[in-house]
C-alpha cells in the first residue's frame, strides 16, 4: 500500500516515525514521510520517501513569539502560546498535505496534524488511522500530557482531557473547513468539528507509539485506542559515533549525557555553566548536546556534541539528563541507564513523572526551577551512585526489547489491504 505518515513539530515529533516507516517499508509497503522540509535528511537515511512541508519549526521558536513560551510558566498557558502559533503556520501546511494525501492508499496521523488529515482523508475517501507519541484522549487515570496540571480526579482529568482535546481541534478549523470545501463536502461554519469528537464516536482506531510497560493503558479508553510498544528511529546498521565522542568516552569513566533537545532557552550561557558547575559537584564527566538551545562545556572533563544516534551514545553513559520529552524518555529508557529529567514544557512533566513512578530516576529538576547547580548535582549524584536506579532501568530495557511496536500497525494495514483486494 502507498503509505502517507504525516507528522509535524520538532525532530522528537518526526525520528520516531523514520523506524516505523521503515518497519513497514520492510513489510512491502511504499511509505512516504510527510513533514517539515528541515527533516528531509532524517527521513532519507532511513530509505523512506519524503514529501516536504513548509515551516521551520527551529526558526519559529527563534521569533519573539516563540521565545515567549519559555517566559510563560503554567502549562496552560504555554499550550495557549503555542496553540496560538500553530492556528497561523497550519494553513501553510494544508496544501502539501493534501498533495500527499492525494497520492495515497492510507494516511497514518500523528496526534499534531490527526484533525486536518482526518479531515483529508475522510473527503478523500481514504482510510486512516492515528499515530499518536503521548496519550492524548481523555482518561480518568491521569491529566492531559501536554499541560503538565496536576490530577484532579476521575471526573476532573476527563473533564481537562476533552477541554484540552477541543482547543487542539480548534486551531485546525479554518484549515480543515477550507480542505472539504475544495474537497466538495463543505460543512457549516457554525458545525464545531469538536477537537475530535466525531472520531472517538466512530471508534477511529490510535496507534500508541510507547510501552504498556511505561504507560498502563487506561481503562476507560473506547477500544480503537491501543499501546503496542515503541517505536525506535531508525539508526543505520553502519552508523558509528564520530571519533571525538569514541576518544572521550575511551578517556575516563562513563560521562552523563545532557540535552534539553528541541526546546530554546532564554538564557543558554546561563544555563550551561550551572549544568557544568552541577556535574563538577557531583564529581561526574558531561556529554553536553548543544541543541536547539545552543549549550556549550568546556574543559578536559566536558565535551560539546550535535546530533547523534542516542541509541549509540545512550547505552555508554552513567546517566541521562533531558528535557524529558517522548523520544528522549524512550531512548533513555531503551539504553537502560538512569534518568534525571529536566522538564521544560508540555508532555516534559508527564514523562519526567512516569520516569520517577517506574524507579529509573530520582525525581525531576525542572528547568525553570534551576537557579543554583546543588538540586541537579545531589540528583545525579543518587542517580548514579545508587546501584537500584541502574538495576530496574538495566531490566526494563529487557522487557522493552522484546517488544515490537511496529507489528500492530503493520497488521493493521495488512488487513485493509487484503480487505481492498
Amino acid at each position: 500500500m502507498r503509505v502517507a505518515l504525516m507528522t509535524a513539530g520538532s525532530r522528537g515529533d518526526v525520528a520516531p516515525f523514520t523506524g516505523l516507516g521503515h518497519g513497514l517499508a520492510r513489510a512491502g509497503h511504499d511509505v512516504t514521510v510527510v513533514t517539515h522540509e528541515t527533516f528531509a535528511g532524517l527521513v532519507g537515511e532511513a530509505g523512506l520517501s519524503f514529501h516536504g512541508l513548509p515551516v521551520d519549526p527551529r526558526a519559529e521558536l527563534r521569533t519573539e513569539h516563540g521565545r515567549r513560551l519559555l517566559t510563560s510558566r503554567s502549562g496552560p498557558g504555554k499550550l495557549a502560546l503555542v496553540l496560538a502559533m500553530a492556528r497561523k503556520l497550519v494553513g501553510d501546511m494544508a496544501p502539501g498535505m493534501l498533495e500527499a494525501a492525494r497520492a495515497s492508499d492510507v494516511l497514518l496521523l500523528s496526534g499534531s496534524v490527526a484533525p486536518l488529515g482526518h479531515a483529508l482523508a475522510e473527503g478523500l475517501g481514504l482510510p486512516s488511522r492515528g499515530v499518536y507519541l503521548q496519550p492524548l484522549a481523555p482518561t480518568g487515570t491521569f491529566p492531559p500530557p501536554v499541560v503538565g496540571t496536576r490530577s484532579c480526579g476521575r471526573t476532573g482529568n476527563r473533564l481537562a482531557g476533552r477541554a484540552v482535546n477541543a482547543a487542539l481541534g480548534r486551531v485546525f478549523d479554518e484549515a480543515v473547513r477550507t480542505v472539504e470545501a475544495e474537497l466538495g463536502n463543505p460543512r457549516p461554519r457554525s458545525r464545531a468539528r469538536g477537537g475530535g469528537r466525531g472520531r472517538v464516536r466512530r471508534d477511529w482506531p490510535v496507534h500508541h507509539g510507547f510501552s504498556g510497560l511505561v504507560v498502563p493503558r487506561p481503562a476507560d479508553w473506547h477500544p480503537g485506542l491501543t499501546i503496542g510498544g515503541y517505536w525506535w528511529p531508525y539508526t543505520s546498521p553502519t552508523a558509528e559515533l564520530p571519533a571525538e565522542i569514541e576518544a572521550f568516552l575511551s578517556a575516563g569513566p562513563p560521562p552523563v549525557f545532557v540535552g534539553l533537545g528541541s526546546p530554546t532557552v532564554p538564557d543558554p550561557e546561563r544555563v550551561s555553566d550551572l549544568i557544568v558547575r552541577a556535574l563538577r559537584r557531583a564529581g561526574l564527566r558531561g556529554v553536553i548536546q548543544s541543541g536547539w538551545s545552543g549549550l556549550r562545556a568546556d574543559g578536559d572533563d566536558m565535551l560539546t556534541i550535535g546530533d547523534v544516534p542516542h541509541s549509540l551514545l545512550f547505552p555508554r553513559t552513567a546517566a541521562v539528563v533531558h528535557h524529558a520529552g517522548a523520544g528522549t524518555t524512550a531512548a533513555g529508557l531503551r539504553a537502560g541507564v538512569p534518568a534525571v529529567p529536566m522538564p521544560v514544557w508540555f508532555d516534559g512533566g508527564f514523562w519526567a513523572a512516569r520516569l520517577t513512578a517506574l524507579g529509573v530516576s530520582p525525581g525531576p529538576v525542572p528547568l525553570r526551577r534551576l537557579t543554583t547547580p546543588e538540586p541537579l548535582a545531589d540528583a545525579l549524584a543518587a542517580a548514579v551512585r545508587d546501584p537500584a536506579y541502574r538495576r530496574r532501568a538495566s531490566a526494563l530495557a529487557e522487557r522493552l526489547e522484546r517488544e515490537d511496536g511496529v507489528a500492530p500497525v503493520r497488521d493493521a494495514l495488512d488487513r485493509l489491504e487484503r480487505r481492498g483486494r
